[in-house]
């Protein structure tokens, strides 16, 4: 196998059970519907949401924030290349806390007015939280028995496909 092969391999390997598709399916149909939306609701959601924020050129990173979102939520969803896509969403997750959650611990939050104190902070950030947490598991043990990945690294290897657990 070449060093080419051999990362490419390593990309798509996944040892994770088959139960791996419902954080999979919950991910990613979160990504990718967010991503939808900054586009369907640039005010709420896209280039408004970013500048009230204090993101710097909102016009460039609300786009391209959405388009990161939907292509990752996708392959995500799909099981392709999921630790691949994961990473810029591990990036998008803590981004997000950073500077839309993590103000309102101290008061101090553009997107949340009178909210401030650990339980706003808890409770505002508890979706941002599970996609990190989601995000960091895909990375970690890959897509699962039943994703594109899992075909890919059969086909890689050269090994016949493994039956997909029977059910009981």
């Amino acid at each position: 196998m070449t060093p080419t092969s051999t990362r490419r391999f390593r990309l798509v390997q996944t040892r994770a059970p088959g139960a791996v598709i419902l954080i999979r399916l919950y991910v990613g149909a979160v990504f990718l519907s967010e991503g939808i939306q900054k586009f369907l609701y640039p005010d709420a959601l896209g280039t408004g949401r970013f500048d009230k924020a204090g993101i710097p050129a909102p016009g460039f990173f609300a786009p391209l924030d959405g388009v990161l979102e939907i292509v990752c939520g996708a392959l995500i969803l799909a099981g392709l290349l999921t630790r691949l896509a994961t990473v810029p969403m591990i990036v998008d997750m803590v981004g997000a806390l950073l500077i839309t959650k993590l103000p309102i611990l101290w008061g101090d939050a553009p997107l949340f007015d009178g909210a401030g104190g650990w339980w706003d902070f808890a409770h505002e950030s508890r979706t941002d939280l599970a996609q990190l947490c989601g995000s960091l598991f895909l990375l970690l043990v890959g897509a699962g028995a039943y994703s594109l990945d899992a075909r890919l690294h059969t086909s890689l290897s050269g090994a016949p496909a493994a039956p997909l657990p029977a059910r009981r």
